[in-house]
Formats: C-alpha cells, sequence, structure tokens
C-alpha cells in the first residue's frame, strides 16, 4: 500500500497534514521546511504516486491539493485492521468472563 508508505515519512505527514489545512504552491511548502525545494519536489512526487496530494494548474502555479482518494485507500485498510481487532478483543473478552464465572463457580 504506497500511501501508508508514503506516510511513513515525517516530512511526508507534515506536507499533508498542511494541505489538510488547506491547498498550497510548492513554493508554501518550501517555505515550512529547512529542506530545498527539490528536496520537497521528491517527496511531492512520492505523495503524487500514493494517490494523497494531486496538482491543479492555475496560471503558471502548480497547486497542491490533498486527494480524498488517496485517503480512502488507508480508511479501507485501517477499517480492516479494526475489524480484525475488535473481533479478537471481543472473543478475548468473553474467554476471560467465562473463566471468570468458572474460577467464582470453583470456590463455592
Amino acid at each position: 500500500m504506497q500511501a501508508l508508505s508514503a506516510l511513513a515519512d515525517p516530512t511526508r505527514r507534515r506536507i499533508v497534514e498542511m494541505l489538510a489545512a488547506r491547498d498550497r504552491t510548492a513554493g508554501e511548502i518550501v517555505d515550512e521546511f529547512d529542506l530545498s525545494a527539490p528536496a520537497i519536489s521528491q517527496h511531492l512526487k512520492v505523495l503524487h504516486r500514493a494517490r494523497l496530494v494531486t496538482a491543479l494548474v492555475a496560471g503558471q502555479h502548480r497547486i497542491q491539493t490533498l486527494n480524498p482518494a488517496g485517503l480512502v485507500e488507508i480508511e479501507t485498510w485501517l477499517t480492516r485492521t479494526r475489524r480484525f481487532w475488535s473481533r479478537r478483543l471481543d472473543a478475548l473478552e468473553r474467554e476471560l468472563r467465562a473463566d471468570h464465572r468458572r474460577k467464582k463457580h470453583e470456590r463455592k
């Protein structure tokens, strides 16, 4: 899953957080970091490949914007993972309750 891999990097996570607040040009993004423009460009390429960010052309500017479709992939994965753990934790809770009842019964 490219989206999670892309977000493993703290710079890219911060870029996504910035774009969640509002669209920005690459230059505006560069201004927020102590990194060179080519370094930010590489981070943006990774985010574009992961479909987390898209660019809109506005005159001479390319406006970087968050792509909701890329976030859907992450949400789908999280939903599947939550269901897995929820079922497992529910089974554990049932077993612990049954064990508690057995021990309580044995003491009588």
